[in-house]
């Protein structure tokens, strides 16, 4: 399983606010299955397969297109672990483990 953090900025806004299309964004993850999402201040996390998180985040980066940006910029991070199973809640609980 692979954990995917992504960031989608729609440019070529009427206005500064993106807080509508976050908001569709998270309509669309919804509509995805097989994953897990959190979505952050600043950006949003995956969980899953990575061929079907690809999958979704190449959706997602369609919608603020079809809301009417003329240009996206989407940047993505990967972390696909294969030696052991990985998910969000594992790293979370590693690190406060450690915290103790």
């Amino acid at each position: 399983m692979a954990i995917a953090e992504f960031t989608i900025i729609p440019i070529g806004t009427a206005t500064t606010s993106l807080s509508g299309y976050v908001a569709d964004l998270h309509k669309e993850l919804e509509k995805h299955s097989n994953i897990a999402f959190e979505m952050t201040p600043m950006g949003t996390i995956l969980e899953g397969p990575l061929d079907r998180l690809l999958e979704v985040i190449r959706a997602v980066h369609e919608v603020p297109f079809t809301n009417g940006a003329e240009r996206v910029s989407t940047s993505i991070k990967i972390d696909d672990r294969r030696d052991k199973p990985a998910s969000m809640k594992q790293k979370m609980k590693s690190v406060a483990d450690k915290l103790k």
